[in-house]
């Protein structure tokens, strides 16, 4: 209980410590009397020093000593000598590190409980011809349910009866929603269209894709948390060593004779001097400098860890849909089979005014509209309508099936073979056009494609659900040769798991991706709530182009960070040296290990400059 109680608070009591700090500090540099603000850093130490204090006091029980206490100790040490500066600065470090843990690991919590909202609670299981609303959880394989139109899939199976358009985009990351007609497979957590649907149960609720989609965002959160794993190997001598010096310090002197006092403030100096403040510092203050600058330019990195695993990516993987394109469908190629191209216009426009579907409202937009009437969506299809007395009806392919169209059935394959999603004009009953639509790219994947690969020195990699042709389509355009396609949710983690890919995605469907990669990146604004919890990176400008900016600003902050280390460790060193074998004086220990301090806090800081953001303009892509 003791426990708990100081482990969810984190973020309130970090606050309180730094709030308490910087008042100590006023005071003290103020000339305030010592008792103020000695007494706003002891209430420092408190709101701040309980949690590493119980940590480090709780891990004695493994056995192990842990750095957490080993900083308490520093600073009470500092305390007794009079640096309540030093020492309240080492508490304020640690608890505002517990908190960002404790922030992210909710997030991460957050994230799943969104994903598993897609699943519907309720379900219509069909028997001997009587309909049922039982819990969805419930439904075993072999099970009959009945979807009806605007309603969730709540099991994956197969379709036996009804004909329908299912928006698969959460899953599969297909902008456009599929036709589903019997023997067709579908998703838990899909959205269906206008028609109803029959379907056979194939899996039980803890086994659909979603199900696993949630466990492996869980999984992949849980091992990111292991990379602590080296820092842990390094702090556990570290610490024992220090503490074993110290004592040393005070133990063999009083035992030859010594005096007290300046036997403690040896050993009291030495504590402090070894204390590790300015190498926390050496890699905090260039990590957040560059997560500041990133964020100025719209790109939300969610920790300096983040920012640090960003530096080591070696390899670069896009989602299509959504990522490399806008999501936004739209007309490519029009042929014309009977009459003129304005009259198809003007008929597939007018005919698709009222459609919902969003191939509609595009194909609603290519001419100018007349007055329909007799309007009627055609579930899996298309529509149908009356246009200045021509029976029209536009939609799948299937539309074809009824009519004598060999020369267009051609024309279809073609436009598919292209990557195309087709839509085919049947004016009674005569094939009279063939439209090819296709996503837009953004205009700036390219350039950040031919970026990232400049940078990282290896091929980019497109993994998408979307259809192979279209996959290829968009890769070619983008300059990405490495194209998968038709790929779920757990393929796309499989491909990324154990790399150091940087992944950009932006869908539902790429939450195991996003957190399975080395580092994930959500492009904002589109991405789903799920993709944003669950990446590393947010694009919230939405500019490609920024993703090897805030890569090269990653590496910066990595090569200032490591140079941090090396000159704190070398101070640490040398003064913890002098103190060893010759006499330290207090005020050249504290001002050596101020100062080293200060130095690596400025160096890090200078990377707030917008002059370390380097992001090159995009030259637009066209789709052939």
């Amino acid at each position: 209980m003791f426990e708990k109680m100081f482990r969810l608070p984190d973020v309130r009591w970090a606050a309180t410590a730094l709030a308490l700090f910087a008042a100590g500090a006023a005071a003290q540099f103020s000339g305030a009397p010592s008792w103020v603000w000695i007494g706003a850093y002891a209430a420092c130490y408190v709101a701040g020093g309980w949690g590493p204090a119980w940590e480090g006091v709780s891990a004695l029980a493994q056995p192990r000593f842990e750095v957490d206490l080993l900083m308490v100790l520093a600073a009470v040490a500092a305390a007794l000598i009079g640096q309540w500066f030093d020492g309240a600065l080492l508490i304020v470090i640690f608890a505002t590190s517990g908190a960002l843990e404790a922030v992210l690991t909710e997030r991460t919590a957050e994230s799943v409980r969104s994903l598993l909202e897609h699943a519907p609670e309720r379900a219509v299981r069909v028997a001997d011809g009587r309909e049922e609303t039982v819990d969805a959880a419930v439904l075993v394989p072999g099970d009959a349910v009945l979807i009806r139109p605007g309603e969730r899939v709540p099991a994956d199976g197969t379709v036996t009866a009804g004909e329908s358009e299912v928006d698969e985009s959460t899953l599969t990351g297909e902008a456009l929603p599929g036709r589903k007609a019997p023997g067709s497979a579908v998703l838990a957590g899909t959205l269906n269209g206008t028609g109803a649907l029959e379907v056979r149960v194939g899996r039980a609720s803890e086994d659909t894709v979603l199900a696993r989609i949630a466990r492996q965002v869980e999984e992949a959160a849980e091992a990111k948390s292991k990379t602590q794993l080296t820092i842990e190997r390094i702090e556990q001598p570290y610490s024992l060593a220090v503490v074993g010096a110290t004592l040393a310090l005070v133990g063999i002197p009083l035992l030859a004779g010594a005096a007290f006092e300046p036997t403690l403030l040896r050993a009291m100096t030495f504590m402090i001097v070894a204390s590790p403040c300015a190498i926390v510092l050496a890699t905090m203050p260039p990590l957040l400098a560059a997560v500041a600058l990133a964020g100025r330019q719209g790109v939300l990195v969610k920790s300096g860890l983040m920012m640090e695993r960003l530096a080591e990516v070696d390899a670069v993987a896009f989602d299509k849909t959504g990522t490399l394109t806008n999501g936004e469908p739209r007309v490519e190629r029009l042929t014309v089979l009977e009459g003129d191209e304005a009259r198809l216009r003007t008929l597939v426009a007018s005919a698709e005014a009222r459609s919902e579907h969003p191939l509609g409202r595009v194909l609603a937009e290519i001419g100018p509209v007349s007055a329909a009437e007799a309007f009627e969506a055609l579930p899996g299809r298309g529509v149908r309508a009356r246009v200045d007395g021509v029976d029209l009806r536009i939609g799948h392919p299937v539309l074809f099936d009824d009519t004598e169209a060999e020369a267009a059935r051609d024309i279809v394959a073609e436009f598919e073979r292209q990557g195309l999603t087709v839509a085919v004009v049947v004016a009674d009953k005569r094939p009279i056009g063939v439209i090819g639509l296709s996503d837009t790219v953004r205009p700036e994947a390219a350039t950040a494609v031919a970026d990232l690969k400049a940078q990282l020195g290896t091929e980019p990699s497109l993994l998408t659900g979307d259809h192979p042709a279209a996959a290829r389509r968009v890769g070619a355009v983008v300059g990405i040769d490495a194209v998968e396609a038709s790929m779920l949710p757990g393929d796309k983690a499989d491909r990324l798991a154990g790399t150091r890919t940087l992944y950009c995605g932006d869908g539902v469907n790429d939450a195991p991706a996003l957190a399975a990669s080395h580092v994930g990146a959500a492009m904002g604004g589109t991405a789903s709530d799920l993709a944003l919890q669950s990446a590393d990176v947010v694009l919230v400008g939405r500019r490609l182009t920024a993703l090897p900016a805030a890569v090269d600003l990653a590496r910066k902050a990595g090569r200032v960070a490591r140079a941090n280390l090396v000159f704190a460790a070398a101070v640490i060193a040398v003064l913890a040296t002098w103190d060893l074998v010759g006499e330290l004086p207090l005020v050249v220990g504290v001002a050596g290990h101020e100062l080293s301090t200060v130095i690596v806090g400025l160096n890090g800081l200078r990377l707030l400059s917008k002059r370390h953001w380097r992001e090159r303009r995009a030259e637009p892509a066209r789709l052939p």
